[in-house]
C-alpha cells in the first residue's frame, strides 16, 4: 500500500477517532507533510520509539504505542512472563499520560498486569520499580531532553536496564510482525481495573526509591555540617524531577535550595525553553539569574525524566558561574566516591567503574590511581546497566560508579539507568565537602586537572531530517569506511576501531583484532598524543554524531588541541 492509499485509510476508516480523522484531513493536498506522515511505520529501534506527535504511522500517537505495545506483549507471553505484568511510568510531554494509558490496556487485553504509576515520575525510578515489583518488563513515556514535538516509548527488561541483546531484536522482530491494527487488542479501562490488571502504584515505591538514594551519601554528617552554607539552585525544566529532588535534599539535610518558580511545575509544552535539554546553555537562563540573585555556589537542572543533570558553578575568584560539561560532574562524583571509599575502608572487593567509549579517558586515569578496574562500553547507559547483571551473574567484579557523556551518571545498583535524581544528591554532598575544605567545585576540577592531566570533551552533530535523512547518514558511514583518514586535526590516527565489523585495525603494524563488544555501526579513531574520535548515527534522533577528546598539558593547550579536531570534524 502506498504512502496515499494509508493516509486515505486513515482519513476515512472508523478504526481512527473523529479527532486523527479530522487532523489529517486538515493537511489535505499537501503531498509532502501527508507523505513525511505516512512514507513509513515509525521505527521500533532496541530501545523503543521516538518521534514527533501526531497523527500517521510516522509518528507517535496512541495506535502506533498500541501496536509497539502488542509486539511487546507478544514476547512476554513467550517468554512466559504474562503474570509478572510490566511497570509503566511517563513524564510530562505532551499525551504522555495517555500513552501510558493506552499502553497497559493493551497489556491487560493480553492478560498482562500494568503496574502504573499514578502520575508522572522519573525514569530512574521506573528502572527501580521494574526489580522491587518483580515485573518482567517496564515501559516509559518520555523523549528524553528532545524538543517539544517529540515523545517516545522506551522498553526496559526484568534486570531494570533499556532492553539489550538478545531481548532488544526479538521483540523488535514481535513488533514487525503486527502488521494490521486489527491483530491489536485493547480493553475499557474500567473492564481492565475491575479484572486487577490494572494496577495503581505511587506512594509506596517513592519511599522505597527514596531510601535508596540516601543510602548512596558516603558523608551524611558532612552535609548536615554544611548545609546550611551550600545555596543550591535547581530547575526541574518543567519535568518529573521537581518532587523527587527536592525531597532527597530536604531529608538529607539542605536547607538553601532555591528552585525556579517559572521552571518549576510539569509542562509538555515547556514555555520557558525551546530544548529541555540540560546540556544547552539556554536552558540555564532563568535558573543563573536567580542564582546571581541568591548568590548560588551551585545551579543545577534535570532534563523532563530526570536521568541527565546539567551543571553550573560559581567560580569565586571571578564572580562568574562556570559550566560543567556531562565529562567533568561525572569525574568530580567518581573521585569523591573513589577516593572517600578508599579513605574509610569500604571499597568493595574487585570494585569496578564503567564508562561508554565516548565518555572521558580522565575515568581510566582516576580508576587507575585507586585500583579500581576500568570497563568500556558501547554508547548507551543499558551497556552500563548490563554490566552491573552480568557482574552479579558471573560474581566478578562490584560496581562503585558508572557514568556516560551525555550527563548520565548512576552510584548504587538499586536503579539499572542514569539517575539525576541521585546525581543531584552526590554532587551537593561534594560541593559540601568542598565547602568544608574551603574549596568549591570548580576548584576541585582544577585539582584534578593537576592531578590527572587536562582532559577536555567535544561533540559535533550533523542532523539529517526527512526521507533522505537515513540514506544520508548511511553513506556518510559507508564513506569513512571506504577512506579512513591518516590524520584528523594534526594528529595521527595510530589505530581504527570498526565496532560494525568487530575489528581494532593498528595502522602502524597492520594487526588487526576483535574489540570485544557488541556489533554496533561506531568507528573509533585511536589518535596520537593521547586524543580521539569517535563516529556514529545517533539511536533516538535523525543524526550523525562526532565524538572527540584531548589531553593538554594547561586547559588553554587543551582547548586548542581540542578546536584543532573540532575544525577538522565540522
Amino acid at each position: 500500500m502506498s504512502y496515499m492509499e494509508t493516509y486515505r485509510q486513515w482519513c476515512t476508516d472508523p478504526y481512527f477517532d473523529a479527532d486523527t480523522r479530522a487532523e489529517l484531513k486538515a493537511i489535505e493536498g499537501d503531498v509532502a507533510e501527508i507523505e513525511d506522515r505516512f512514507y513509513r511505520q515509525l521505527e521500533f529501534g532496541t530501545g523503543g520509539l521516538r518521534g514527533v506527535i501526531g497523527a500517521g504511522t510516522n509518528r507517535m500517537n496512541v495506535y502506533t504505542v498500541r501496536q509497539a505495545t502488542q509486539g511487546l506483549a507478544n514476547y512476554i507471553i513467550s517468554r512466559g512472563g504474562r503474570e509478572r505484568g510490566v511497570a509503566i511510568a511517563y513524564d510530562s510531554r505532551i499525551m504522555s499520560t495517555e500513552f501510558a494509558r493506552e499502553a497497559a490496556l493493551c497489556l491487560n487485553a493480553n492478560e498482562i498486569k500494568a503496574y502504573v504509576f499514578d502520575s508522572l515520575r522519573p525514569t530512574p525510578e521506573l528502572s527501580f520499580a521494574v526489580r522491587e515489583l518483580g515485573c518482567i518488563a517496564g515501559i516509559v513515556i518520555t523523549a528524553s531532553h528532545n524538543p517539544r514535538e517529540y515523545n517516545g516509548y522506551k522498553v526496559y527488561w526484568e534486570d531494570g536496564a533499556q532492553i539489550t541483546p538478545p531481548h532488544d531484536k526479538n521483540i523488535l522482530a514481535e513488533v514487525a510482525k503486527v502488521t494490521s491494527y486489527a491483530q491489536v487488542k485493547t480493553m475499557a479501562y474500567e473492564e481492565a481495573a475491575g479484572a486487577g490488571l490494572y494496577r495503581v502504584i505511587g506512594q509506596e515505591i517513592d519511599d522505597l526509591y527514596m531510601e535508596e538514594l540516601k543510602r548512596q551519601s558516603i558523608h551524611p554528617e558532612i552535609i548536615k555540617e554544611m548545609a546550611g552554607d551550600i545555596r543550591i539552585v535547581y530547575t526541574p525544566l518543567h519535568g518529573t524531577g521537581n518532587i523527587p529532588v527536592r525531597r532527597v535534599l530536604k531529608e538529607l539535610g539542605f536547607t538553601q535550595v532555591y528552585v525556579v518558580k517559572e521552571q518549576e511545575l510539569p509542562d509538555g509544552s515547556f514555555p520557558t525553553v525551546a530544548y529541555p535539554n540540560p546540556e544547552s546553555p539556554e536552558a540555564f537562563e532563568l535558573a543563573l539569574k536567580l542564582a546571581k540573585e541568591v548568590d548560588a555556589d551551585i545551579v543545577l537542572a534535570t532534563d523532563p525524566d530526570a536521568d541527565r543533570l546539567g551543571v553550573y558553578c560559581k567560580d569565586t575568584k571571578t564572580g562568574e558561574y562556570v559550566t560543567f560539561t556531562g565529562n567533568m560532574s561525572g569525574m568530580l562524583i567518581a573521585e569523591y566516591i573513589l577516593r572517600e571509599r578508599t579513605a574509610m575502608g569500604t571499597m568493595p572487593e574487585n570494585p569496578a567503574l564503567i564508562e561508554t567509549i565516548v565518555t572521558t579517558d580522565m575515568a581510566k586515569a582516576i580508576a587507575g590511581a585507586y585500583g579500581v578496574k576500568l570497563i568500556e562500553v558501547l554508547t548507551g547507559f543499558k551497556y552500563i546497566g548490563e554490566q552491573i547483571r552480568f557482574f552479579e551473574e558471573q560474581k566478578t567484579y562490584r560496581y562503585v560508579f558508572g557514568l556516560e557523556e551525555s550527563y548520565g551518571c548512576l552510584a548504587g545498583t538499586y536503579a539499572r539507568d542514569k539517575d539525576a535524581c541521585v546525581a543531584v544528591m552526590m554532587l551537593c554532598e561534594v560541593a559540601s565537602w568542598c565547602k568544608k575544605n574551603k574549596r568549591t567545585l570548580w576548584d576541585e576540577m582544577l585539582h584534578m586537572y593537576e592531578k590527572y592531566g587536562y582532559y577536555r570533551e567535544g561533540l559535533h552533530t550533523v542532523t539529517c531530517r526527512g526521507i533522505d535523512g537515513a540514506a544520508q547518514i548511511a553513506e556518510r558511514m559507508r564513506e569513512a569506511r571506504r577512506n579512513p583518514p591518516k590524520k584528523l586535526g594534526g594528529f595521527d590516527v595510530l589505530a581504527v576501531r570498526d565496532y560494525k565489523a568487530d575489528t581494532r585495525t593498528d595502522l602502524t603494524t597492520g594487526a588487526v583484532e576483535k574489540t570485544g563488544l557488541p556489533s554496533s555501526d561506531v568507528l573509533y579513531y585511536e589518535l596520537s598524543d593521547n586524543a580521539w574520535c569517535c563516529v556514529r548515527p545517533s539511536g533516538t534522533e535523525p543524526k550523525i554524531k562526532y565524538y572527540f577528546g584531548v589531553k593538554g598539558s594547561s586547559i588553554s593547550d587543551a582547548e586548542e588541541k581540542l578546536a584543532a579536531l573540532k575544525d577538522e570534524l565540522v
